[in-house]
């Protein structure tokens, strides 16, 4: 996938792709900080037909909602056979705040983390000295029976 960037002169930069559709799918990111999520039409794609300014929370939320999944349908079509879990990290966990390593996942239950979702961002491959924080998402991967046992260490410690 092609993702053009053009920068807009006094107000940032814009980062968008093309879509099968004919769409022109993309962000504005002002120099402020604040995003900008645009449709073009699909006559012009120069023109947009929608624009929702978003913050930096809605941005982060979005970004999860797109990217989490995608790792994860991502790593079922190349490893056949393994499974694969979203685990959220609730705020008030017992591991809010206290690093992967704390939570011993791998030796209690046999899982991996392969990545940790935060506000938009993915860690790959995080090491046991990775501080955890409440509303990280954790990609999992093991068995069914860890994978539940995971969920329940890190709800319950």
């Amino acid at each position: 996938m092609n993702v053009e960037v053009t920068p807009l002169p006094g107000i940032g930069t814009r980062q968008d792709f093309l879509s099968r559709s004919g769409r022109r799918i993309g962000v504005v990111s002002h120099r402020d900080g604040h995003v900008d999520l645009i449709v073009s039409k699909q006559d012009d794609t120069d023109a947009c037909v929608a624009s929702i300014a978003l913050t930096v929370e809605e941005s982060a939320a979005l970004a999860n909602l797109l990217g989490a999944p995608h790792l994860v349908a991502q790593l079922r079509e190349e490893a056949a056979g393994v499974h694969t879990r979203q685990l959220p990290l609730s705020p008030g966990s017992p591991y809010d705040g206290r690093t992967l390593g704390d939570t011993a996942l791998r030796t209690r239950t046999a899982v991996s983390v392969v990545a940790v979702v935060r506000a938009g961002t993915v860690h790959p491959s995080p090491r046991p000295d990775f501080t955890l924080g409440g509303g990280d998402l954790l990609i999992t991967v093991g068995t069914p029976d860890g994978l539940a046992q995971a969920a329940d260490v890190l709800d319950r410690g």
